[in-house]
């Protein structure tokens, strides 16, 4: 017997809500800028935002985006019936904004200096999602 083993299970993954307009719309090129300010809970904005700060080196940007996008998605994630812990998994498209903002959080953060903001993001990331994790490089 693995005395380690959870014994009440994992809680059910949780699957955020598809967005098909907010996603049609980025994947047809529109500026991310333009795409948060018509759906601003739209998490894959904020995330291509933040990417998009952080590999022009604006790495208070890329935080204040993923932050805004981690926050978002906390809400979605909550009315969906996540609880503060389980799995999110990076096969459900819709979960990807929030596994992105959560990845670049934790990059941000390591750029600005916030190293144990940066663990926590990863760990947070690894935990959610192992496959995000891997996906992401983190």
């Amino acid at each position: 017997m693995d005395l380690q083993q959870n014994l009440l299970g994992e809680p059910p993954a949780t699957h955020l809500p598809d967005e098909p307009e907010a996603a049609e719309a980025l994947a047809e090129g529109t500026d991310p800028t333009d795409v948060a300010a018509r759906f601003p809970a739209y998490s894959a904005a904020w995330a291509a935002l933040a990417e998009r700060a952080f590999e022009a080196g604006e790495d208070v940007a890329a935080y204040a985006y993923a932050r805004t996008g981690y926050h978002r998605s906390l809400d979605q994630l909550r009315r969906a019936g996540w609880k503060g812990h389980g799995p999110v998994p990076w096969e459900h498209e819709p979960n990807r904004g929030f596994l992105r903002s959560l990845a670049m959080l934790a990059a941000a953060a390591d750029a600005i200096g916030e190293s144990d903001e940066a663990e926590r993001c990863s760990t947070f990331l690894r935990d959610s999602s192992p496959t995000a994790a891997q996906e992401l490089g983190v």
